[in-house]
């Protein structure tokens, strides 16, 4: 069984089947929980079933395998009033999920570009080029989002096409540059202090990075790459609360 499909297999039968057996098969038992929503351990996230309510379920949109660490791209239904778009990121360790980060936003009705905040391609392609198309991204993130030269937006994204799912953000360079402007005339301006970790499966890739925009919040971005330049992009905005369910912080 791939990480992938023990990832999954965990989380039908824990979340969705309400199995809490499944935790100790499928989650190590020293798990380290980052999410803002569970406590640590095994207990704490059996404690965070006992407490879902009826109704819950997932949607799996997108996958990424990247070593230890599978990625996850969905939508939750259950846990409030409207659906929550949600990335979850695992660390497999010796067939036992190990550790765990999260990020989720409500779903919108309407977006800037007219998209949905998860559609489009969900299958990874060019997947000889994962370590490369890595480094891009890692190469835009330090340049241009943390380093702030903005001017290099044209070095790094596609000027034929680049397909934008925030809600707040239309599609194009001139989408993101306006956009950006707009956060920060608004007192909300968009600002990456530190990116602490990237996983990608050929021409797609994630990263999570520590920020602010209007607060001190967690960027999780997910792009799509094609010939080396970002074609499209994902992501949710995660505000980081000032106390946490457990002791081991949101990175």
């Amino acid at each position: 069984m791939s990480k992938l499909e023990h990832l999954r297999a965990g989380f039908q039968a824990a979340f969705i089947e309400r199995d809490l057996d499944a935790v100790d098969e499928y989650w190590a038992e020293e798990y380290i929980q980052h999410s803002t929503l569970a406590p640590d351990g095994r207990e704490g996230l059996k404690q965070a079933l006992r407490q879902m309510p009826e109704g819950f379920s997932y949607t799996p949109v997108r996958a990424l395998e990247d070593g230890d660490f599978v990625a996850l791209h969905g939508i939750y239904e259950g846990f409030g009033p409207v659906p929550l778009v949600a990335f979850d990121l695992m660390r497999v360790v010796d067939g036992k999920n190990a550790e765990h980060w999260d990020a989720l936003t409500p779903v919108v009705e309407s977006t800037a570009s007219g998209r949905t905040q998860t559609d489009g391609p969900t299958d990874p392609e060019d997947l000889g080029r994962t370590e490369e198309n890595k480094e891009r991204v890692r190469e835009f993130l330090e340049r241009v989002l943390v380093g702030g030269d903005h001017r290099a937006l044209a070095d790094y994204i596609s000027p034929e096409q680049y397909d934008q799912h925030n809600p707040e953000v239309q599609d194009g360079i001139e989408g993101l540059r306006r956009a950006m402007a707009a956060m920060a005339a608004a007192g909300r301006e968009l600002v990456y202090r530190k990116v602490h970790r990237i996983v990608g499966q050929g021409n797609f890739v994630l990263a999570v990075s520590e920020g602010e925009l209007g607060g001190p919040v967690a960027f999780w971005d997910l792009w799509r790459l094609k010939d080396g330049r970002l074609v499209e992009h994902w992501d949710v905005v995660q505000p980081i609360p000032e106390e946490l369910p457990h002791g081991n912080g949101v990175f």
